[in-house]
């Protein structure tokens, strides 16, 4: 059989702030709410949380299936102009109060694991052109394209709202193999150039352009709203005990299910001190036992080579049948309807 995992992967999270302008996109094209937050694994009650943070895989999955509701394989270059680019709490009220557009993007590649610590964002100058590029970091990102897209026509339009003018890119680089309709991505990045393939995405404007002045802003308010996006980054990079309990199940997972004793064992706490640990974060073992066993199945069922069978085994089911049940309830689905899906 093949060996687990040995450790959790840095996989990275998403702001509830970032999830939620995925899910108001896809419901303004006609996606059912709840059942796109039931089919993708996303809790309603955490959105309501500003500082909440997501896994890259379940938002991965809110993309597929995002992505399906909607019934448009261009949803994400739609959401800088159908929701408020500048919605994303403390950071937007960052770049808000700087003096000007570069300062303001120069905060933004600063914070910017605040709103996805999945991708890295740069500003670079060469010439007379000025870069805002987006590189992806995570192993868990497996819809690139959705990624990237979102992400640079949510800087492009928050571009727009901060300084007020109508800014066009010269030029635009997609980390990802050119579509065959390449409409929608003339229409959302026009009248820039399109490049795709390039090994970094990446916006491309004038240079001068980082000059322009940020529309009402107060840089009075900067110092404040900085020393919270500073405290926010630094929790951040701290790994939680939840973070620190699910590396310990993907580390146990062989061919057992780990037990909470096991893992309180291996984190040097009590049971009872972990499980009220847990509980203060509202959260428990099993959920986070399951959270682990989702993304590894899903992860695992997009290898052609692995049986259900490998898979259940994987993830420490003592019977292939336990695993399928666990799998339907997760997702609504049946791994090998999982596996044809993505095949699609």
């Amino acid at each position: 059989m093949p060996a687990p995992d040995d450790q959790l992967r840095p996989n990275g999270t998403l702001s509830a702030g970032s999830l939620n302008l995925i899910l108001w996109a896809a419901v303004r094209h006609g996606a059912d709410y709840a059942d796109l937050c039931r089919r993708s694994g996303v809790d309603p009650a955490q959105l309501q949380q500003p500082d909440a943070r997501v896994p890259v895989a379940t938002v991965q999955r809110l993309w597929g299936e995002a992505v399906h509701a909607a019934d448009n394989p261009h949803l994400g270059l739609l959401i800088g102009e159908q929701v408020n680019p500048l919605a994303l709490g403390i950071l937007s009220y960052v770049l808000m109060h700087t003096p000007t557009l570069g300062a303001a993007l120069q905060q933004l590649c600063r914070y910017q694991d605040i709103g996805c610590d999945a991708s890295r964002t740069t500003l670079r100058q060469e010439g007379d052109v000025a870069w805002l590029e987006v590189e992806l970091l995570s192993p868990a990102i497996v819809h690139p394209d959705h990624v990237l897209n979102s992400e640079l026509t949510l800087y492009l339009h928050a571009c727009r709202a901060l300084t007020g003018q109508p800014l066009a890119p010269r030029a635009v680089h997609l980390a990802y193999p050119r579509p065959a309709d390449t409409a929608a991505h003339q229409r959302a990045f026009a009248p820039a150039a399109l490049t795709f393939g390039t090994p970094r995405a990446g916006l491309g404007f004038d240079a001068a352009a980082l000059a322009l002045p940020v529309l009402n802003a107060n840089p009075a308010l900067f110092p404040l709203f900085e020393q919270h996006a500073d405290a926010l980054l630094a929790q951040l990079r701290q790994p939680t005990l939840p973070d620190r309990v699910k590396r310990e199940i993907v580390r146990l997972l062989k061919g057992a299910e780990p037990t909470l004793a096991a893992v309180a064992d291996a984190l040097a706490m009590g049971v009872r001190t972990l499980q009220l640990h847990l509980r203060e974060a509202g959260l428990s073992y099993q959920q986070l036992l399951d959270e682990v066993r989702r993304e590894l199945a899903e992860r695992h069922l997009r290898a052609p080579h692995l049986s259900t069978t490998d898979v259940a085994f994987l993830l420490g089911y003592s019977e292939p049948s336990v695993f399928v049940r666990s799998f339907k309830r997760w997702t609504g689905q049946t791994p090998g309807a999982f596996r044809k899906q993505q095949a699609a």
